[in-house]
C-alpha cells in the first residue's frame, strides 16, 4: 500500500500538473427551500465551472438533520469530479456556488439549517491541513449521511488516512435508520 501524500503548508494548494486531472469527491446537502432543485442547480453550476467535470452523481437521500432541533430533513448527495483545479481552487468554486444560493457561512448557526452545503471530501489520495482547508474532510468517516451517497459512486475508494474503503467506513457507522 502506498503512503498518502501529506502536505501541511500555509501557501496556496498546488494544482495538478498541466494536463493532469485529479479525482475529487464532494458532498452536497440542503434542508431549506426546494432541496432537490438546490442540489441540482449546484451540480449544473459545477458543470459550467472551467476545469471541472462532473463525472458521477449519487442518488439523493433524505436524512435526519444533525445539529439544533427544529430543522427540516436534509437531502444529501455526493459527486465525483475530475478537475485540474487545485484543492483550494475547487473549494473556492464550491463556496462561490453556495453563496449564489444565498448561503453566508459568516452568520449562520453552526450545524443549522442551510439552503446548500457543499463539502470537499477527498482529492485523489492527498492529505492536507491548511487554514480553511482540510482534506480528507475531517468528519466524513463519522457521518452516515456523507458516506451512504458517497458509497454509491466510490465504494472501493480508499480513505487516505484511515486506509479503509468508503464501503467499509459506511458499514461501521450507525445511521441506517436515519434515512427515509
Amino acid at each position: 500500500m502506498s503512503r498518502p501524500t501529506v502536505q501541511k503548508t500555509r501557501s496556496s494548494s498546488p494544482a495538478p500538473r498541466r494536463g493532469d486531472r485529479a479525482t475529487a469527491y464532494i458532498a452536497l446537502g440542503s434542508n431549506l427551500g426546494d432541496r432537490k432543485a438546490n442540489i441540482q442547480s449546484a451540480l449544473e453550476e459545477l458543470r459550467r465551472t472551467p476545469r471541472v467535470e462532473v463525472v458521477a452523481v449519487s442518488s439523493m437521500m433524505q436524512t435526519e438533520p444533525v445539529g439544533p432541533p427544529g430543522q427540516g430533513m436534509y437531502l444529501n448527495a455526493a459527486a465525483r469530479l475530475a478537475t485540474s483545479l487545485s484543492p483550494r481552487q475547487l473549494l473556492e468554486a464550491c463556496l462561490a456556488i453556495e453563496r449564489t444560493h444565498g448561503r453566508d457561512r459568516r452568520v449562520e448557526q453552526k450545524w443549522g439549517p442551510r439552503v446548500l452545503d457543499i463539502d470537499l471530501l477527498l482529492f485523489d489520495q492527498l492529505v492536507m491541513d491548511e487554514p480553511g482547508l482540510c482534506v480528507p474532510h475531517p468528519r466524513m468517516a463519522e457521518r452516515w449521511f456523507v458516506l451512504a451517497p458517497l458509497a454509491e459512486i466510490a465504494a472501493q475508494v480508499l480513505h487516505p488516512v484511515k486506509q479503509e474503503t468508503i464501503k467499509d467506513l459506511l458499514n461501521r457507522v450507525s445511521g441506517h435508520d436515519k434515512m427515509e
